[in-house]
């Protein structure tokens, strides 16, 4: 994965945080208080999308 880009939509005091691997067009989000840095929002987005590419490999 040589690169992953983030999409931040704040939704009230949460923000909805999708990683893309635009390689492979997969993508993951999730949903965040919206009082965290930036950097942690995309870090638990980067674990989610991490979880679904190993499942998606041992489909």
């Amino acid at each position: 994965m040589s690169e992953v880009l983030f999409e931040f939509i704040r939704q009230g005091a949460y923000v909805k945080v999708t990683a893309i691997e635009p390689e492979t067009k997969i993508e993951a989000s999730v949903v965040v208080p919206a009082n965290l840095s930036q950097e942690q929002m995309q870090l638990q987005a980067l674990q989610k999308l991490n979880y679904v590419l190993r499942k998606k490999a041992e489909e």
